[in-house]
């Protein structure tokens, strides 16, 4: 392990750094590359000039249990308000890659910056970050020290299960407030 220089985030512009980006996710996240619908926002995270992370952000899940206890969310406010909650879709140091800590300071700095860019590009400001935690694969340790909160489990019925038999990985839901008034804004 070794200290990085400075990070910096970029945004993900143009068809050739799309193409690199999905081409990295492909092979090196264990989830694979799959297309993002709707709003979204993708970074590749440099350390000086090298490449050492990507992350994407897109529409939240329809709907969660957990995640609306924490809120307080009535159905109707669920409907009005969902996309101030964006989804950290996928999160991959790249393998090569050892640096004490380079996670949750990343996740840090996405915090400040992705509000802003959200804004610039879709003229509204996330007020909520939330991500899944594929639990025993990982434990969610950076988003913990980046001080995100845990406030349940999926059910494992993904997006378009049939039934209610669980048929995908249970994981852990995790929260990251961007405003300090995110309930209340939330629950307009």
């Amino acid at each position: 392990m070794h200290e990085l220089p400075p990070l910096h985030l970029r945004q993900v512009s143009g068809s050739a750094h799309s193409r690199l980006w999905n081409e990295y996710i492909a092979r090196y996240h264990y989830l694979g590359y799959t297309p993002m619908a709707g709003s979204q926002s993708r970074y590749f995270v440099f350390a000086g000039e090298h490449r050492v992370a990507l992350l994407s952000f897109g529409a939240s899940a329809w709907k969660l249990a957990a995640r609306e206890r924490f809120i307080g969310w009535q159905e109707d406010e669920r409907q009005r308000n969902l996309p101030l909650v964006v989804n950290n879709a996928r999160f991959l140091i790249l393998p090569w890659i050892q640096s004490k800590g380079l996670a949750s300071k990343i996740l840090a700095i996405i915090h400040r910056q992705l509000p802003n860019d959200w804004l610039a590009r879709y003229g509204y400001r996330p007020v909520l970050l939330e991500t899944f935690v594929e639990t025993p694969r990982h434990r969610g340790t950076c988003y913990q020290a980046a001080n995100w909160i845990k406030v349940g489990q999926t059910t494992g019925r993904g997006k378009k299960c049939p039934t209610s038999k669980p048929i995908l990985p249970i994981k852990d839901i995790w929260l990251h407030p961007l405003h300090r008034n995110f309930r209340s804004i939330l629950c307009r």
